[in-house]
């Protein structure tokens, strides 16, 4: 069958819809009802994108983050929206394989890495469209923000890996 098996290639498939399934629920939540910020959501899909990197590996996490991103835009209608999420999801994948290849951080510190990091990707497609700098002046309120989202998804992560370890995924 080559390189990946049946059972991979199915894991694989269903964490990709779980990511899309999380990223529309994320598009739903009256998240801006709390805090008044453009574009604020919980990044709920990152939850799968880190556990994903952890139990499948860089190639698989990226596969499936490229899926999310790609079928949610096409699913939404909204083509703009998709080179705010390649850009940011890059972005936080780059650094969360460089951080957790560097061994000296947890998956909190990973996930923490990649929210911040997913919000300057965000930043960069927004001077894109934009074609202004003015918005780098919105990032410190994103970092600040990605404290919170980071820490939750590396909590989540941490519970769901050690869940895993009774899972027969190899």
């Amino acid at each position: 069958m080559g390189r990946y098996s049946v059972k991979h290639l199915t894991l694989w498939a269903l964490l990709a819809a779980l990511a899309l399934g999380l990223s529309t629920l994320d598009g739903i939540l009256p998240l801006s009802a709390l805090l008044p910020l453009p574009g604020v959501k919980l990044g709920l899909a990152n939850i799968v994108t880190l556990f994903a990197l952890y139990v499948s590996g860089a190639p698989a996490a990226l596969a499936i983050l490229t899926v999310r991103c790609v079928l949610g835009a096409v699913f939404a209608g909204n083509a703009s929206a998709l080179l705010f999420s390649l850009l940011g999801g890059f972005c936080a994948m780059g650094a969360m394989i460089l951080a957790r290849r560097s061994g000296g951080l947890s998956v909190f510190g990973v996930s923490l890495c990649g929210a911040a990091a997913h919000n300057a990707g965000q930043i960069a497609a927004a001077m894109i469209v934009l074609g202004d700098t003015a918005v780098v002046g919105y990032l410190p309120f994103l970092l600040l923000l990605s404290l919170v989202t980071g820490s939750l998804t590396g909590l989540i992560v941490s519970r769901l890996l050690r869940a895993a370890v009774y899972l027969p995924l190899s």
